[in-house]
């Protein structure tokens, strides 16, 4: 049954992208932007992390996830670290999941050479 928690709402999540893709005019940035900050304003009022406990990776793998990560380090870090935590902490929160696209985004570089189209 976690799987297919997992599976709805990270379907419903992208399939909510696609149309916004393919029936406005937005920019797939703009797009990617808004799930960021959904996220962000989601985790901020407490609604995201039942939806994670709920969902699973359906919802901490999608850029929702991620918004709602930097949300929670933000926290985090201001009520340990006073004001200079709103600037520290959701950098130290998504530092390893940063560190890996880099690393791996490298090692592909490596392996795979780039060519003209």
């Amino acid at each position: 049954m976690e799987y297919l928690k997992a599976f709805l709402v990270g379907g419903l999540i992208c399939c909510i992208c696609q149309v916004l893709i393919d029936k406005t005019a937005l920019t797939p940035a703009r797009i990617l932007t808004g799930c960021v900050v959904t996220g962000v304003v989601l985790g901020a009022v407490g609604l995201y992390p039942l939806l994670a406990d709920w969902a699973g990776a359906g919802a901490a793998v999608p850029l929702t996830g991620f918004g709602n990560l930097l949300a929670q380090g933000t926290r985090k870090a201001v009520d340990r670290d006073g004001l200079l935590g709103a600037l520290t902490g959701p950098l130290s929160a998504a530092s390893g999941g940063i560190a890996a696209a880099v690393l791996f985004g490298f090692l592909a570089a490596l392996c795979f050479p780039s060519r003209e189209k």
